[in-house]
């Protein structure tokens, strides 16, 4: 029986045949998911031929994509690329500029709150 090797050290990402950290999650999770629509369409009834063309296909694909973005992004490389997007471009705030220096009263909830524990005592 072959033995693969997962982690080469201590504080060291965990690595199996090139793909590094989160790949290995997406690579994983992509598995069990065309495993499990593989499942489903075989219990509906579709032919034998298409779910196995379709998990095989999709399979492929899976792998393919998983160590071309290993390979182009590396280790961090693909949450730098999502925390980018997820980063605004620009604030807008629409307060006029008195309104962000003035100290006003307080926020209509905070009174109403205050009324209530002066009353209860």
């Amino acid at each position: 029986m072959a033995e693969y090797s997962i982690n080469k050290g201590i504080g060291k990402p965990a690595e199996f045949k090139g793909l590094k950290s989160q790949y290995l999650f997406i690579f994983a999770g992509g598995l069990l998911g065309v495993f499990v629509v593989f499942v489903i369409m075989y219990m509906i009834g579709i032919s034998q031929v298409i779910c196995i063309g379709f998990g095989v296909v999709t399979a492929g694909t899976l792998v393919w994509a998983t160590f071309h973005l290993n390979e182009k992004y590396g280790e961090f490389g693909l949450m730098k690329v999502q925390a980018i997007r997820n980063h605004p471009r620009y604030i807008i705030n629409r307060r006029r500029i008195i309104q962000l220096i003035s100290r006003g009263r307080r926020p209509f909830y905070k009174q109403n709150r205050q009324e209530e524990v002066c009353e209860t005592h």
